[in-house]
């Protein structure tokens, strides 16, 4: 633990950005191999707005990563967030512990937040107006979307008083996790099923992008599942009966555009519809 505690400190930035890469080239080449729905849309044409604003989110946090080690070296220092009051641990649970912190911080409590402030969703919305939800979606995120969520993992950092190798390890972990829980991929259902209690499954999380509530409010979660279990916000259904989408935003082709997505914050706000 210490030895990965110590790469993830250091880490090259060439190297997180191969877990990125690596991450949605994986889980796209497995999305042909055992795809949930064999969907007949244009992949490529697909993951254009995906990836532009998969580099937006770069270009957002790029620059305001040393906020990041600042804060977390004053809390270090000055012994500062829940895993700093607690009593000595073996190191493993202390990593375990600053992750699971920041995923329900930077993960979870963010994603609630959008879902339950209108403003936060209008800007969210981009991430759930894709109809073709696949790896690729994982970073569909408008670049205002983008500062929320990294408000949200800075006063996690606080909060959590995380030093900046756990910081680091979160951050590739939420990157790999989000892609393949985005991922077009059909594990057999017993895996789905008991991966579930623990982690956020394929399965799991494509409820999340249901077009209708009460679906689009659930689950949650980014990497442990054990947040909507607890909150109460965990709900399943059967993958088939899945519809993609929003229901308030409809257009498709709008939807597919960059142009649009971009403005799409800016829309008045529509109010959702529930299924019965």
């Amino acid at each position: 633990m210490e030895q990965i505690i110590s790469y993830f400190e250091t880490i090259p930035s060439w190297h997180r950005s191969l877990i990125l890469v690596g991450g949605i080239t994986f889980f796209w080449i497995l999305e042909g191999m055992v795809p949930l729905f064999n969907v007949p849309y244009k992949k490529w044409r697909h993951s254009v707005p995906n990836f532009f604003f998969t580099l937006t989110t770069i270009i957002v946090n790029f620059p305001l990563a040393f906020l990041l080690l600042k804060s977390s070296d004053w809390a270090v220092e000055n012994q500062f967030g829940i895993i700093n009051w607690l009593p000595e641990m073996p190191l493993w649970l202390y990593v375990v512990l600053g992750v699971m912190l920041l995923d329900l911080i930077g993960a979870y409590a963010a994603h609630w937040v959008e879902h339950k402030v209108k403003p936060l969703w209008m800007v969210h919305l981009v991430h759930h107006s894709d109809h073709n939800v696949d790896t690729t979606t994982a970073n569909r995120h408008h670049p205002l979307e983008s500062l929320i969520r990294y408000a949200f993992t800075l006063a996690g950092v606080v909060i959590v008083g995380a030093p900046i190798g756990i910081i680091m390890l979160y951050q590739s972990l939420s990157v790999v996790f989000s892609q393949f829980n985005h991922a077009n991929i059909r594990l057999p259902k017993k895996v789905d099923n008991a991966i579930s209690w623990f982690i956020v499954s394929p399965d799991m999380h494509k409820v999340h992008h249901h077009y209708q509530l009460p679906y689009t409010d659930s689950n949650y979660g980014n990497i442990f599942s054990i947040w909507d279990r607890l909150f109460g916000t965990y709900m399943s259904m059967d993958p088939k009966n899945i519809v993609y989408g929003v229901d308030t935003f409809p257009d498709e082709k709008e939807n597919s555009s960059i142009k649009g997505l971009l403005k799409q914050p800016f829309h008045k706000y529509r109010r959702p519809t529930t299924q019965g």
